[in-house]
């Protein structure tokens, strides 16, 4: 079967940028800020994307262009023989499967949330009820199934229709619309009377506050943020990397997926710091922040039906992209490792999936009793498996793979990475000791500590 390629650089990028961009930039993003005393924070989040997701981002993408399939199959068209590194490939397409469990209802919330203030669910609510819609949806399985349902079968209808036709077309055009949300919505929200408070808070490094939250912690968190939105370690990259051309070096398209990614994750706070400030609530709330803070800020805000509608569906296009992102690895998997074609690649991974998403929703009201690692619930238990075990321990290995002897070598990556026009990787001792002596040791800090 002939590999399917993607039409476009613009494409590739979009859809890369598309998966990296989710749920890490627009919801967890600004309230760890937040929580680390904003802009101190953000500056060491910048620092550790470009020395630790950069250089990982480049192996994911060097495996799947050099391999030409995904990550079982590439693995094996890589590694010396005899060697196993193709096990991490079963254990990526694991995680990409345990990942949409928990996705697909967190972005089935996000839907939700959009159709309800389209519906006008929220005009003249008190905010002291604003809260408990988010309660109610909980509670409510069928609801959460509802629009479970409607994010998986939409995504898997999208990339039913192929590369091309399907996941490229369809990102290029949410991408655009989300580009455009989040500028229109940023400048709105720094428009609004107090929200230079909010501006101050977040953009002016302070490091009598970073000293507050104690700066360890500050870095340790940056540390976790610049290498989590990336959603590098299971893959997710990889299988991009087998559709691109060779045209372009993979340290320059790298930069551009982090930058926009970045762009991204920065103009959310530019949406949210001003409007918290403005209407004097905390930017620290942690995750309720975008289904509780943000929609009384909304309910009070003038024309906030129409603000909050805008910033639901921007919230709905982020997670959504992810979604057929990670949907179209779920494929490629099974054409490639199991020989099926494309529809009954859709119609099996549409129907496990749908099955399979039920008990995070569930661990919310019918198995509300349930604890499982450390007394989580269904979604942080699959969220814990996914961002503290699978996502930095996959890079260690890629990483592994990709500066060791035992694996495809250090000078084979090097010239992979290094084809093309375009942003070129240091072909230096300084480059070569960083990524094989200090990068690993970087990523084992975040390991341990997610463990811990």
């Amino acid at each position: 079967m002939k590999r399917e390629n993607f039409g476009s650089r613009l494409g590739f990028l979009l859809v890369s940028a598309g998966c990296a961009i989710g749920i890490g930039n627009v919801w967890r993003f600004p309230y760890v800020v937040g929580q680390n005393g904003g802009s101190v924070f953000v500056l060491f989040y910048l620092l550790f994307l470009l020395i630790m997701g950069v250089p990982v981002l480049t192996m994911e993408l060097a495996v799947g262009r050099a391999g030409r399939k995904s990550a079982l199959r590439a693995y094996q068209a890589l590694e010396p023989a005899g060697s196993k590194w193709h096990i991490h490939g079963v254990l990526c397409m694991i995680g990409n499967y345990i990942l949409m469990m928990y996705y697909t209802t967190v972005a089935g919330w996000m839907l939700g949330y959009f159709i309800k203030f389209l519906s006008g669910r929220f005009s003249g609510l008190p905010a002291a009820d604003v809260g408990g819609v988010f309660d109610a949806l909980l509670a409510d399985p069928a609801e959460m199934t509802l629009w479970m349902s409607l994010i998986v079968l939409l995504g898997f209808l999208a990339v039913s229709l192929g590369l091309q036709n399907g996941l490229e077309r369809i990102t290029k055009w949410m991408m655009s619309a989300l580009l455009v949300l989040i500028v229109v919505l940023a400048i709105h929200s720094m428009l609004l009377p107090g929200g230079g408070e909010g501006l101050k808070f977040y953009l002016v490094p302070d490091i009598g506050r970073a000293l507050d939250q104690g700066i360890g912690n500050v870095i340790t968190g940056a540390m976790n943020q610049a290498f989590f939105t990336l959603s590098i370690g299971i893959s997710s990259m990889e299988i991009f990397g087998s559709y691109m051309s060779r045209d372009n070096t993979l340290a320059g398209e790298a930069v551009r997926i982090c930058g926009l990614d970045t762009f991204v994750a920065i103009c959310s706070g530019l949406i949210i710091f001003p409007a918290c400030f403005a209407y004097s609530v905390e930017p620290d709330a942690g995750p309720p922040l975008i289904f509780v803070t943000l929609p009384k800020v909304f309910a009070d805000m003038s024309g906030g039906r129409l603000w909050g509608t805008l910033f639901f569906l921007f919230m709905t296009f982020a997670s959504f992209t992810t979604v057929i992102a990670v949907f179209e690895n779920l494929l490629a998997n099974c054409m490639d490792n199991l020989g099926w074609n494309r529809k009954k690649a859709v119609l099996i991974n549409a129907v496990f999936v749908l099955v399979a998403s039920l008990p995070c929703l569930f661990g919310y009201n019918l198995w509300s009793g349930l604890g499982l690692i450390g007394g989580r619930n269904v979604l942080d238990t699959e969220d814990f498996i996914v961002s503290n075990l699978l996502l930095p321990g996959g890079s260690l290995i890629y990483l592994l793979f990709c500066v060791s002897k035992w694996g495809w070598g250090y000078d084979k990556y090097i010239a992979e990475a290094n084809t093309g026009e375009g942003l070129r990787l240091p072909e230096s001792r300084a480059m070569k000791w960083f990524l094989q002596f200090v990068l690993p040791v970087l990523i084992l800090i975040i390991l341990v500590q997610g463990l811990v």
